[in-house]
């Protein structure tokens, strides 16, 4: 498991780790029942205190991208197929509207904007 912690970023550093957690699972780099780092692993890893590691894991586990066996450890849960798509339709939507600001600060219209996605979504 491979994770980045930037004190550049704003967010916290929990929310960093699930963050990349999740989209890791989503991207299928890390595997239904692969299991994870211990919360003290990891934290020793990325020199963090092991409540931080602790509050990432318990999110995880809660949004179900987790599933956590006392004295085992904390494995990648069985991937909830809509849970997933709706994770991945809202990074398109963050896309989208990134997309639509630079339209915006160019003088793009809706339908040159809408002409472009036409045609990226042709190339296909």
């Amino acid at each position: 498991m491979n994770i980045h912690i930037s004190n550049a970023d704003g967010s916290p550093i929990y929310q960093q780790i699930v963050d990349q957690v999740k989209a890791q699972i989503i991207s299928g780099e890390l595997k239904e029942g692969e299991a994870l780092p211990s919360m003290r692993l990891l934290a020793k890893e990325l020199r963090i205190s092991v409540i931080t590691t602790k509050r990432a894991y318990e999110e995880l586990e809660r949004e179900g991208f987790l599933v956590s066996y006392t004295g085992k450890g904390s494995f990648v849960a069985a991937p909830n197929r809509e849970l997933i798509r709706e994770q991945k339709r809202r990074a398109v939507e963050d896309c989208l509207e990134q997309a639509v600001r630079e339209a915006r600060a160019c003088g793009l219209g809706f339908p040159e904007l809408s002409e472009m996605l036409a045609l990226l979504m042709e190339e296909e």
